[in-house]
């Protein structure tokens, strides 16, 4: 919450233990149908969104985040056109997908109010993005568009809080079935996992129901500063394990251009080497 006598804004997501920005000025609250809205300025992270006491994303280091969401899946897949984003209302994904030639993207967002004070208050997160003419956005529950849709997708990216509130259906076995079912053959899921030093028992049900609805499942990590706790995992899922195992070679032949800041060829391999810590959380 924000203490705005103190200018100090203490982030809520561990009962125990957690982060505090200081010199924070207060920019916007508001209470959506879904959950509490927050945004705020730091003199180190830039301008920062906060849903329910959880920071989503920061100027500082959103780029980090956004394009290990995005750049594996599409540079491993080499040839998507057509794209979903579930969740993702702050935009930043939908701008790293639009640097590759796809077709179309979709995103779902739940929330509206997400999009519009990431607009206001975090445009350079979206860079334009909601503009481009490849871009539909859809303001609806993205359980229920997967399950429903009858668009098939080369990417699905699912950048989604945490497993609990609005979230929490993001993260079942149903959901991944329909994910599975919404993606062309030689397609690729990808969804954020949590940080597992602090939320293991999360990475390990994510692998389970990853494990029940696709063939090839993996993680990669990156470290993002405002997600504490260490490494970040992102869940992996394709029928086939051709995406993943790409060589640097093809990696680098699609990646060539590509503007980015933390993703490379280099790091894409690297991110799915797992420390013996994660390793232990993948269980059948």
């Amino acid at each position: 919450m924000v203490t705005v006598a103190s200018g100090r804004y203490a982030e809520t997501l561990h009962a125990d233990w957690g982060q505090t920005f200081g010199e924070i000025r207060p920019l916007h609250a508001e209470t959506t149908p879904f959950q509490k809205l927050e945004v705020f300025s730091s003199p180190r992270f830039g301008t920062v969104l906060a849903l329910d006491g959880v920071i989503q994303a920061t100027e500082a280091d959103e780029f980090i985040y956004h394009e290990m969401m995005v750049h594996p899946p599409l540079v491993a897949h080499g040839a998507a056109k057509r794209v979903l984003i579930v969740g993702g209302g702050d935009g930043g994904c939908l701008r790293e997908v639009l640097k590759h030639p796809v077709d179309a993207v979709t995103l779902v967002e739940i929330d509206a109010a997400v999009i519009a004070a990431s607009q206001r208050f975090l445009p350079g997160l979206s860079a334009g993005a909601f503009d481009d003419p490849r871009a539909r956005v859809v303001v609806g529950d993205g359980l229920a568009f997967v399950a429903e849709t009858e668009e098939r997708f080369d990417a699905i990216l699912v950048d989604s809080t945490d497993p609990e509130g609005p979230g929490e259906v993001l993260f079942t076995e149903a959901f991944y079935a329909d994910c599975a079912r919404a993606l062309n053959s030689g397609g690729v899921l990808a969804t954020q996992c949590g940080v597992p030093f602090l939320q293991p028992a999360g990475v390990t049900a994510s692998f389970r129901r990853l494990r029940s609805a696709f063939a090839d499942v993996a993680f990669t990590v990156c470290a993002v500063p405002t997600y504490v706790g260490g490494l970040m995992t992102l869940g992996w899922a394709s029928a086939d394990s051709a995406p993943r195992r790409r060589t640097i070679e093809d990696l680098r032949a699609v990646a060539r251009g590509l503007s980015t800041r933390y993703y490379s060829p280099e790091v894409h391999l690297a991110a799915f080497v797992l420390p013996g810590y994660i390793q232990e959380l993948l269980i059948p």
